[in-house]
């Protein structure tokens, strides 16, 4: 009870925190002196620390002594293998980047995780970081994951089916080492780091060359029953329209992504070689940049109308990859999504537009590595 207890307190921390010992007391149900006392031992084993006095004029009384995580209790390397270049960044206990590093994309295990271990020593020495507080590494990529978060069950960017490839880093790291879903690690780098930290129930859209989604329940990730839950590039929004890589037809990826995008301005004979120059044709008054903005930031509005009505989210998180969404197609899309979406839901539900690189991904890996590391510290 006591382990619970604490993991209790220290997932309370890091959703809500800085929080004061009787706002942890409220959050988690345990009494006053439960908490005096599990914070002390948590303060003492190095996790938590007290920060700075709140002081607000509403308050009465002593001023509270807030608690947070300890940033240097553990460090974190977050990969990303979703699109080339492989990126890699150290974070700290609180999700602060303290180094980043890239190298070549590859779709062999091996290869991947010799990547991973030679970048060990440098992203830990140009941060000053020993190797032993180096607490877990966390892969992302794009495919479905299984629950337990060591094997690829499906990628098919990478071509792997089945493949146990947290066990592959692992054994070439030493280092414990998990996988996650590319959608999903964002969403969970949001809720623990990031713009969902407030919100219980929410979706994270992530647009660059492909399209994914992820979903938190009642402040808990939904993986589904296969971990297949968010797969909107593979919803059909065209039927009987172009082959996907998937094996089906009319699929959003083949409609609203940037390589979409791209590959319709090539077939029409824009010169386009980037979506900001689509754009840039389309605010010239070009009919078929117009045309392939429409219909892609169309398409991509009306999937997340079907993720708002599915799941009735407090917030939904679109978030721009490297600047791939221009204004019209932005202007498309949240049109498409008022349009689909019921009043009552469209009038509760936020929707913000956010700009990233391609290192949220790597962040997002780091997170889940922190997570795991957050919710097992205490079972022993």
């Amino acid at each position: 009870m006591a382990n619970l207890s604490k993991r209790s307190l220290l997932e309370a921390v890091a959703d809500h925190g800085p929080l004061s010992r009787s706002e942890l007391a409220v959050r988690t149900g345990l009494s006053k002196a439960a908490i005096t006392g599990l914070s002390r031992e948590l303060i003492q084993d190095g996790a938590l620390e007290e920060s700075e006095v709140a002081s607000a004029p509403s308050r009465q009384g002593r001023p509270s002594i807030l608690l947070r995580l300890n940033p240097t209790h553990g460090y974190f390397i977050g990969a990303s293998i979703v699109e080339e270049p492989v990126t890699m960044v150290l974070t700290d206990f609180q999700g602060a980047v303290l180094g980043q590093r890239t190298a070549p994309w590859s779709n062999d295990p091996q290869a991947i995780a010799g990547t991973i271990r030679e970048s060990i020593p440098h992203l830990l020495g140009e941060a000053g970081i020993p190797a032993d507080r180096l607490r877990g590494i966390g892969v992302a990529l794009s495919g479905l994951v299984n629950h337990d978060q060591d094997r690829c069950l499906h990628s098919a960017n990478l071509g792997w089916i089945d493949l146990p490839v947290a066990a592959v880093v692992e054994q070439a790291t030493g280092v414990p080492t998990f996988l996650e879903n590319d959608a999903n690690a964002v969403a969970t780098g949001e809720r623990l780091y990031g713009l969902a930290r407030d919100y219980r129930t929410f979706a994270t859209v992530t647009f660059g060359d492909s399209i994914g989604c992820a979903h938190y329940v009642d402040g808990t990730l939904y993986r589904g029953h296969g971990g297949g839950a968010g797969e909107i590039a593979h919803c059909t929004i065209e039927p009987g329209g172009l082959p996907c890589r998937c094996g089906k037809r009319g699929c959003l990826d083949t409609v609203a992504p940037r390589q979409a995008i791209l590959a319709q301005a090539r077939a029409l004979g824009l010169t386009a070689a980037t979506t900001a120059e689509v754009e840039a044709l389309a605010a010239q008054g070009d009919a078929e940049a117009i045309a392939i903005l429409h219909r892609a930031g169309g398409a991509l509005g009306l999937a997340i109308a079907h993720v708002i009505q599915v799941n009735d989210p407090e917030f939904v998180l679109i978030v721009d990859v490297e600047g791939a969404m221009g204004p019209l197609f932005r202007t498309v899309t949240q049109q498409a999504i008022e349009a689909n979406v019921l009043p009552r839901l469209a009038a509760s539900t936020t929707i913000r537009f956010h700009h990233a690189t391609r290192a949220l991904w790597a962040r997002g890996a780091a997170s889940i590595a922190a997570h795991r590391f957050l919710t097992r510290a205490e079972e022993g």
